[in-house]
């Protein structure tokens, strides 16, 4: 599936993008190069970093990468520097970084919770400050992912709904203080979206992934393209006048709650 947009959109770009060997991050770093701009895969596994990286060069794009782990701000301050070095000017930054895994409040370890703050709000936190120095200008844009879970408590997900919740404050306030610079920052919340880690995880089952589907009232999963285009919108200059917004792309499923829309039917 291809872009619904014709027109190469961030020609002569230049992107960093956590979570850019897998899953939503690396679609949207894909889309990116599609729309003419050169991206740094940014991720903890180099052999993901490396695969992802030689799909786009096939296609006819370029992607450099940065092994790193978005916990360590000197580490993600070092891959910002080499993205200046070797592809230019950086104009975009995707924080796209996550982990996640189901646990209980009484069954999950300190470690387990401060692990995922770490990845997803600490990791957005070090990817945006480090980044704030390349970003200083008119056009720069920063892109965060978020989850329903920012909003909505969601049973064995207390360590995520915290993380995105403070992700979704964390851009808006980005977003006053460096809106006089020229920066606008901007959250995505997917809804469940297919073939992902996280829904992998999260509905393991095809009985899990129906039930969940049934309280979408567009009756269906996301696709990490549908993303990768509201991403592109976004860092466009279609969006030019857009920052502190939250963009929610769910399908739907946040404006119900479990049991509801059934009941209705």
């Amino acid at each position: 599936m291809g872009s619904i947009f014709k027109e190469s959109l961030l020609a002569g770009k230049v992107a960093f993008v956590t979570g850019g060997g897998s899953g939503i991050g690396q679609r949207m770093a894909e889309r990116f190069v599609e729309h003419g701009a050169q991206v740094m895969l940014a991720g903890r596994r180099q052999e993901k970093l490396d695969a992802a990286a030689a799909a786009i060069r096939q296609n006819g794009g370029f992607a450099a990468t940065a092994a790193l782990d978005v916990r360590d701000y000197e580490k993600v301050a070092e891959a910002l520097r080499k993205t200046k070095d070797e592809l230019g000017p950086i104009d975009i930054v995707l924080c796209a970084a996550a982990g996640n895994f189901p646990a209980p409040v009484t069954g999950m370890s300190a470690n387990g919770f401060k692990a995922v703050i770490d990845i997803d709000l600490n990791g957005t936190f070090n990817t945006c400050r480090a980044a704030y120095e390349h970003l200083r200008k008119p056009g720069a844009s920063i892109v965060c992912i978020s989850a329903n879970h920012a909003t909505q408590p969601i049973a064995y997900q207390s360590h995520v709904c915290a993380a995105k919740a403070g992700i979704e404050l964390l851009t808006r306030t980005i977003a006053i203080e460096w809106g006089p610079e020229g920066v606008r920052a901007n959250c995505i919340t997917p809804g469940p979206t297919d073939d992902t880690e996280g829904m992998k995880r999260l509905a393991p089952t095809e009985e899990i992934r129906n039930r969940i589907v049934k309280h979408v009232p567009l009756r269906r999963y996301g696709t990490k393209d549908e993303l990768a285009d509201l991403a592109l919108f976004l860092c466009s200059d279609a969006a030019a006048y857009i920052t502190g917004a939250v963009y929610v792309c769910d399908g739907g499923q946040g404006l119900v709650r479990s049991g509801i829309l059934e009941a209705a039917q």
